[in-house]
């Protein structure tokens, strides 16, 4: 046995779960070598039998519970075990919202080496199912039919389903009858082994206030198979649908989206409301897929940033412009960049949309656009960042250091990259005052946080 580590692969091993990894497995620590486990949780004592061994960490299936958490509840859905959409509905929703702040505070404090910031209990939904307004299903064959559900874990096997219940129902309907008109009319699955037959995935968008439908149909293939017939069908059996989209995808590769998109029928958008404000969707829009919780993420961004109506805020990574539109309701002037020039055409359509014209976009990085303007003089009171999960550019920070504006939002969906960014803003100059994390993803194991910073 090598002397370095302390377990061996395929034994049977007896421990007790101190944590969850930022995927949801139980950590256990045998004479201080991590474990991780599936479907462990923290306070729980179980056997174990390790199944791979690495240099710094192992993996280990769970054989047997001798004691199990408080929190332990049985899943509500019936293929949680073999999907891998979910990761944490094993546990009570007390037990996520727990969780989720416990891995906030670890973050914040072992890599962003912050002691004594405040961070407020997770805002929770009252009901934390049927919440995503958006599902995106990749289609295969069975039988001679069609099936469409996420896939296994690890796998590229699709598990099919009927429903599944963090989707709006209207999604898991619209999937179904989508399925069945496809497989009545002949239309053949894609195979990813061989490159061969037409449709690829099934994305639906539903506006949660509006009750508008979209729906997008990817293929490998420029042409549809029977495409009248498919659309015209859909039409006659789905309420509320104002948009039916044909994407092409012919590359091999496993993003959903190819470059084209055609409208077949009705609208190139559906709209919904986030608060009092309407947004157009499109089919590439970036869009919260809980928009429940994307209101409560944005008044709380709106509350931290304390706005009088005199600053000139600037909204890093904009997007279509929901948080910028939020923000131009109590600024005198908001200026959104975005890399996606698709997501400022809509960002300005939204504008437009609900008469706010003192909200300014520009197409471009973030960390090239905002020293350009820094640089021209331009300089804000409030700046705004909400980043991808890979955080801020190190040049954005760097223009924020020198820029000084008076306070700064971070949104962040990703707490190791938002605490090792705030050590940088701390290092340069600001002081964090309070953080929010909010649960945007019920069942899984993402959580968002909202934070305040001012210049010291």
């Amino acid at each position: 046995m090598n002397k370095t580590i302390p377990v061996n692969k395929n034994e049977y091993i007896d421990v007790e779960f101190e944590d969850l990894t930022h995927d949801g497995a139980g950590v256990a620590k045998i004479d201080g070598y991590p474990l991780f486990v599936p479907n462990g949780l923290p306070g729980e004592k179980a056997k174990v039998k390790v199944i791979k061994v690495n240099k710094g960490y192992g993996f280990g299936r769970l054989i047997e519970l001798y004691e199990e958490s408080p929190y332990r509840v049985e899943p509500a859905c019936t293929i949680y075990k073999e999907c891998g959409g979910c990761q944490l509905q094993h546990l009570s929703y007390e037990g996520q919202l727990l969780a989720k702040e416990k891995q906030v505070r670890d973050a914040l404090t072992r890599i962003g080496k912050l002691q004594n910031v405040k961070v407020h209990p997770v805002l929770g939904m009252q009901d934390p199912w049927r919440y995503r307004n958006k599902a995106q299903v990749p289609i295969g064959e069975q039988e001679g039919g069609l099936i469409g559900g996420f896939y296994q874990q690890r796998t590229h096997q699709i598990i099919d389903m009927k429903e599944c219940i963090i989707q709006q129902e209207k999604n898991d309907e619209v999937v179904q009858v989508v399925k069945e008109i496809c497989s009545h009319y002949g239309v053949r699955a894609y195979d990813e082994g061989r490159h061969k037959g037409d449709l690829r995935h099934v994305m639906v968008r539903y506006g949660l206030i509006t009750g508008e439908v979209m729906i997008v149909l990817i293929t490998r293939t420029n042409d549809l198979p029977h495409k009248n017939k498919i659309v015209e069908d859909i039409v006659s059996r789905i309420q509320g649908v104002k948009s039916i989209c044909h994407n092409i995808n012919s590359k091999k590769t496993n993003v959903i989206f190819g470059d084209q998109t055609k409208v077949l029928w009705g609208e190139d958008v559906i709209y919904d409301y986030i608060g009092e404000i309407k947004f157009a969707i499109s089919a590439r829009s970036f869009y919260q897929v809980n928009p429940e919780q994307t209101k409560v993420l944005y008044e709380k961004a709106l509350e931290f940033a304390d706005l009088s109506g005199e600053e000139n805020v600037i909204d890093a990574y904009c997007g279509i412009g929901t948080i910028s539109l939020f923000l131009a309701q109590k600024a005198k002037k908001v200026f959104g960049v975005e890399i996606v020039p698709e997501a400022i055409e809509d960002a300005k359509r939204n504008a437009a949309l609900n008469g706010i014209n003192n909200a300014e976009f520009a197409v471009g990085e973030a960390e090239i656009v905002i020293p350009k303007w820094y640089n021209e003089g331009n300089s804000a009171d409030v700046l705004v960042v909400d980043p991808p999960r890979k955080g801020c550019d190190e040049a954005l920070l760097q223009t924020i250091i020198d820029m000084k504006p008076k306070k700064v939002v971070y949104v962040s969906c990703n707490p190791g990259t938002l605490a090792r960014d705030l050590r940088v803003l701390e290092d340069g100059g600001y002081r964090t005052v309070e953080v929010q994390p909010v649960d945007m993803f019920p069942q899984s194991t993402h959580v968002e946080c909202v934070v305040k910073l001012i210049l010291k």
